[in-house]
């Protein structure tokens, strides 16, 4: 193992929290490097949290301002003689031989500091060998591969800002979800896709055969299947309307239609009209969202399958509503079905997440949050699982985000964001969260469930075809032109 350095002792260290040391000559060191100290319990394991230069010769600054307007300090010193380097070191926990616990006493001035062995570390974050490969820990050459359970039982959020690599990185997740052997477990994959970010999977030869693509535009919500109250959530009817509404499809008989649903209504004389006329607007609203039929498409079983993914890719939709709707609808038929065993264990992965659960707004705005909000208190109960993703934590549901027990974020700038994540996630420290702000695009931090301890991560390179809905702006525009120029040639061609 390699020496890093020496504790040393200042004002206010070493102590059970934290310790500083000298770093050696011949050590490399880095912020986010982990250390380790031997101690009577065992073995203490730090994170580095900060580094600093210090040079006696340069403390007074009187001293020195002197000294430059004369030879120079480099001149009249040896100045190079006294430069080193102080780590500042959180410390995390200690192994006893048999398990961790928390620091207890503070190691000892003097005490040598050491890079820890890769299995050490490995044990240190409860790293699973048949487990989810997201890359390695940062400054060291260990895998970090997480356990499937402790990764998405209690739910996931996938928070950076834009451009960051959230649907990367999610890729990548995806790929090692959809490679499980099933004697290693397998689990059905939905994805609610805004931006068509995931339909590669199905172009992809190493996952074509276990992807499939379905657009919001064909997607259909069979009414038989919807109580009144079911579709008064998506509508503004107060408690009579719900009912009266109730009162008509149970008149229904085999499939129906909105339509048929609104000519009952039409030629029902008796009713009244105030509350006709409430009905058949709602009613029409709903009819001209073209998503509502006599029957579902795609039927249950095609959308969660063990081993497979589902993409609803909703690129060609604008309207917010009909998305919400969808989503909505997909997610408590999902649940439902796997409460009752009919579909396997899943996991229900929500892209631009606060647009679905958004943290303050009306009902009539957010008519997928309730679902989601059940999924996240009650899911691990059943074995349905979702992953959230967003580049606004800040408006994504808070009660949801507390629910996400495991947490990897990339870059993040936005103060309140930082400080939104920082409130609904235990284990983020000060010095993690202004990590998180200087992260480069590949490096994320994962903290909660999945990990002992926080734990920064290069992710490592996807093994399938990247969606060209990531694509930066100086390919895509070359891509245009070199298109439209093929078009201009085959005319020129033809004529």
């Amino acid at each position: 193992m390699q020496e890093y350095g020496t504790v040393i002792s200042t004002i206010d260290s070493p102590t059970t929290r934290k310790f500083s040391f000298v770093v050696g000559k011949n050590a490399r060191v880095r912020r986010g490097q982990f250390v380790e100290i031997a101690v009577d319990d065992g073995k203490l394991i730090g994170r580095i949290g900060d580094i600093r230069k210090t040079n006696r010769y340069f403390i007074n600054p009187e001293s020195v301002n002197n000294v430059e307007k004369n030879v120079g300090m480099s001149e009249a010193y040896p100045t190079w003689e006294w430069e080193y380097l102080v780590a500042d070191v959180v410390s995390l926990g200690v192994y006893t031989g048999k398990s961790f616990q928390d620091a207890d006493f503070p190691p000892s001035p003097g005490d040598s500091v050491r890079e820890p062995e890769k299995d050490m570390l490995q044990k240190f974050f409860g790293f699973d060998p048949d487990g989810i490969d997201v890359g390695s820990i940062k400054h060291h050459d260990v895998a970090v591969s997480l356990n499937m359970t402790r990764l998405l039982q209690k739910h996931l959020a996938i928070l950076a800002m834009s451009g960051a690599g959230k649907s990367y990185l999610t890729g990548l997740i995806l790929e090692e979800l959809l490679d499980r052997q099933p004697e290693k477990g397998q689990i059905g994959i939905v994805v609610i896709d805004t931006h068509g970010e995931y339909a590669a999977f199905s172009q992809d030869k190493s996952y074509s055969g276990r992807s499939r693509v379905f657009y919001t535009s064909e997607m259909q919500i069979g009414l038989p299947n919807l109580s009144g109250g079911q579709i008064a959530e998506f509508t503004s009817l107060n408690l009579v309307q719900t009912r009266e509404l109730s009162k008509y499809m149970s008149r229904m008989k085999g499939m129906f239609s909105i339509t048929d649903i609104m000519d009952a209504v039409e030629e029902d004389k008796k009713a009244n009209i105030k509350t006709k006329e409430v009905l058949l607007s709602a009613l029409e609203s709903l009819r001209k969202l073209g998503i509502f039929s006599s029957s579902d498409y795609p039927p249950l079983d095609e959308i969660c399958q063990a081993g497979r993914l589902t993409v609803v890719d909703m690129s060609d939709t604008i309207n917010l509503k009909k998305k919400q709707i969808v989503v909505s609808y997909l997610a408590k038929k999902l649940f439902d079905a796997r409460r009752h065993g009919i579909v396997s264990p899943f996991l229900l992965v929500v892209e631009e997440a606060h647009q679905f659960a958004p943290e303050r707004t009306s009902r009539e705005r957010a008519l997928s949050k309730g679902i989601l909000q059940t999924i996240a208190r009650e899911g691990r109960k059943f074995h349905s699982s979702l992953c959230l993703i967003s580049q606004r934590p800040v408006h994504l549901s808070t009660t949801i985000l507390s629910q996400c027990n495991s947490n990897i974020i990339l870059r993040i700038t936005n103060p309140y964001d930082l400080k939104h994540i920082q409130e609904s996630s235990e284990g983020i420290s000060k010095d993690v969260v202004d990590h998180i702000s200087s992260l480069q695009v590949g490096n994320a931090l994962i903290v909660g469930e999945a990990v002992n301890f926080p734990l920064f991560v290069r992710i490592r390179r996807r093994k399938g075809k990247e969606s060209s809905a990531g694509m930066p702006l100086e390919k895509a525009a070359i891509e245009y032109m070199n298109k439209v120029r093929g078009k201009v040639k085959d005319a020129k061609a033809f004529a």
